[in-house]
């Protein structure tokens, strides 16, 4: 992601977070972290249609562990498998950035609500399962799934 995809980014985030607010700043804070946050869009057409935000989780570690902070794609064009491509085209670059700090991979966290159907993609795509369930994190039961030893995986 690029200074000049942030605006098209975060018409993707209003439209797939209802429910959060001020999009724009949002994405910015998280394209201006960089290398804490790692940023990266999908497009197509020359329009961005998704982003990824992946998040470095206690301090740069030798053995780092990343978040998937966040991924969206425009409500119209989900079910395509952009999502799915974007973690796949992301975490080799995530792992490149990593290696260029003198760190591996070592696991990926994520949360996301409970009755999020979004839970099988991160199973699927990074062998993520469920470690825990908080009740009424943020607008309903949030649950945290981790892949492990993720450091030599595609």
């Amino acid at each position: 992601m690029q200074a000049a995809d942030l605006s098209a980014a975060a018409e993707v985030h209003q439209q797939a977070f209802i429910r959060q607010k001020q999009s724009l700043q949002w994405l910015e804070s998280s394209l201006n972290a960089f290398p804490r946050f790692l940023s990266f869009v999908a497009e197509e057409h020359a329009g961005v249609v998704g982003y990824i935000l992946w998040a470095q989780k206690s301090g740069f570690r030798d053995q780092a562990v990343m978040e998937l902070d966040q991924v969206a794609v425009f409500p119209a064009e989900q079910g395509r498998g952009i999502a799915r491509c974007l973690i796949y085209e992301s975490l080799p670059l995530v792992k490149q950035q990593l290696c260029r700090q003198g760190s591996t991979l070592k696991h990926i966290i994520v949360n996301t609500r409970a009755d999020n159907h979004a839970q099988r993609l991160y199973r699927s795509a990074l062998g993520a399962e469920v470690v825990a369930t908080i009740a009424d994190l943020y607008s309903a039961d949030e649950v945290l799934m981790l892949s492990r030893d993720m450091d030599g995986k595609a």
